[in-house]
């Protein structure tokens, strides 16, 4: 029997129509299913947390890099604009968190993909599709290309991963110093 080949087959991902959510985690989570649809149409692998500790929503593998995703959505406008919360339970979210928030603007069914460095200590983010203002995050409408990037920085993508041991400051069972050892550097290459 020939091996069978795995051939692209363009195909469709219907729209996901939400009725009836009564909640704003309920409604967050249609917005989550939405943009797992949508980033998996790029072509992107698309990982989820266990649980919901993590300041991340999900993880988008791009191919050479991941990044750390935050997924927020609003049905809210006021006053020429949609307003969008850049925080976690109360502290705006870091460079160290997360690398993009992902806003989701769910009557005009558009897609903001700020990067992390945009948010400084801001606790919202406001959006302004129809134009009626100059807003400086309207170069981020649709701008998934930026998951397609590599980092910042030239070379291998470093994830910091600091030892158990080193947090607790207890003994490490492998009979090593956690003073004296530095963190655990893991690299990925692309």
């Amino acid at each position: 029997m020939p091996k069978k080949q795995n051939v692209p087959v363009p195909g469709h991902i219907s729209e996901l129509h939400a009725v009836g959510l009564a909640t704003r985690k309920a409604r967050g989570e249609a917005a989550e299913a939405v943009f797992l649809a949508r980033a998996a149409t790029f072509g992107f692998g698309v990982a989820k947390p266990w649980g919901d500790s993590e300041p991340y929503d999900f993880i988008l593998d791009s191919g050479h890099n991941f990044w750390a995703v935050q997924v927020k959505s609003t049905t809210r406008y006021a006053e020429s604009r949609y307003r969008v919360k850049a925080t976690g339970s109360t502290d705006p979210y870091t460079r160290d968190q997360i690398d993009f928030l992902i806003a989701y603007i769910i009557p005009e069914n558009l897609w903001y993909v700020v990067p992390s460095r945009e948010l400084g200590t801001r606790k919202g983010l406001r959006f302004y599709p129809h134009g009626t203002t100059k807003s400086e995050l309207e170069i981020y409408r649709e701008a998934w290309c930026q998951l397609a990037c590599p980092h910042d920085a030239c070379g291998p993508s470093p994830i910091r991963v600091k030892r158990r041991c080193q947090q607790a400051g207890g003994g490490c069972p492998l009979g090593r110093n956690p003073q004296s050892d530095p963190p655990l550097r893991i690299t990925l290459s692309p």
